[in-house]
């Protein structure tokens, strides 16, 4: 449904995106994340048609953005940021104008805002202006005329920018629902979000894509993904991390804070990625010890920890 190629934005001197690719088919929920000013919005800015890209080609739904621009634009909704409106129209009046910007007529279009009304919670205030609309409601009304036409693509930039914990947990659950038929796409600064809504997540800093992959391949990077939590009594701590840094799975184990009770230890992978290895190989030693265990998990890794090594200024090219 998209495809980006080699694409490039300048700013006169300043190279705002750097030859960046990926596609994303139906079905795919995208999350693009980055540090403000990495690029984000200028790449959706670009997909939308709003930015013409410096160099390289973007297709949606197999029609060249630049060559095509109408017949792509028509596949598409898109929620900019800061989600702008016309504000001395009411909540029906702006709805039912993009509507018909839409191409949508007579009982279709009556439909179609009655539809996206109720989808985002919009009845209570279906009769009041824009600008006496809170900045939640607000967001909510442009995510509405972003989806009234029904449209295969969805950019969204910051769809959750400035909601309240249960608005955001509403619209999370339309991206999710949305997303099952639809090809979306869009930025956050909440990671919390990638890991709820997204199939997919590109990071990307500088202008430049460095690191994508799924949620879970993503959180794979981090220093603690697959590390073995393990709490025992009734042992010494010497007799513990020693018979555990004997396993040859293991690359240290490490205490976890003063704790007279019991025996606390974060157990570290001698090979990364052979994750599962090392967790049977600490429950084999537990087994066979007859240990006395509160607690033994392996840990998944952070996804904001594996964020902040990949933008780090001094890390950034050891990732890539």
């Amino acid at each position: 449904m998209i495809k980006v190629e080699n694409l490039t934005r300048t700013f006169g001197p300043k190279v705002a995106v750097n030859n960046i690719s990926f596609s994303l088919e139906r079905g795919e929920i995208l999350g693009f994340l980055g540090p403000n000013g990495a690029g984000k919005s200028t790449t959706m800015r670009m997909i939308t048609g709003f930015f013409p890209p410096s160099s390289g080609r973007i297709s949606v739904g197999g029609h060249d953005v630049v060559e095509a621009p109408i017949q792509a634009k028509r596949l598409m909704g898109y929620l900019p940021e800061n989600a702008p409106s016309y504000t001395d129209m009411t909540v029906w009046q702006f709805l039912n104008f993009t509507g018909e910007l839409r191409g949508l007529q007579g009982a279709g279009r009556k439909a179609a805002v009655a539809k996206v009304i109720d989808t985002c919670f919009l009845g209570g205030v279906v009769h009041q202006s824009v600008d006496t609309l809170s900045k939640g409601y607000r967001h909510r009304l442009c995510f509405a005329q972003s989806i009234i036409h029904n449209p295969d693509v969805l950019i969204m930039d910051e769809p959750t920018d400035g909601l309240d914990p249960n608005q955001k947990h509403e619209v999370r659950n339309l991206i999710r629902t949305m997303g099952e038929t639809k090809a979306i796409i869009f930025s956050t600064h909440i990671l919390e979000e990638v890991e709820a809504v997204c199939t997919r997540a590109i990071i990307i800093d500088r202008g430049s894509i460095v690191a994508s992959g799924t949620p879970a391949e993503l959180k794979a990077r981090s220093e603690g993904a697959g590390v073995v939590s393990l709490r025992v009594t009734g042992q010494a701590l010497d007799v513990v991390r020693g018979k555990l840094e004997a396993l040859p799975a293991v690359k240290r184990a490490a205490v976890v804070g003063p704790d007279a009770s019991a025996v606390a230890l974060r157990v570290y992978p001698r090979n990364k990625g052979h994750n599962g290895e090392l967790l049977m190989a600490v429950s084999d030693l537990v087994t066979r010890e007859h240990w006395r265990v509160e607690d033994l998990h392996a840990e998944e890794g952070r996804l904001d920890e594996v964020f902040r090594t990949i933008t780090l200024p001094d890390t950034r090219s050891e990732v890539r």
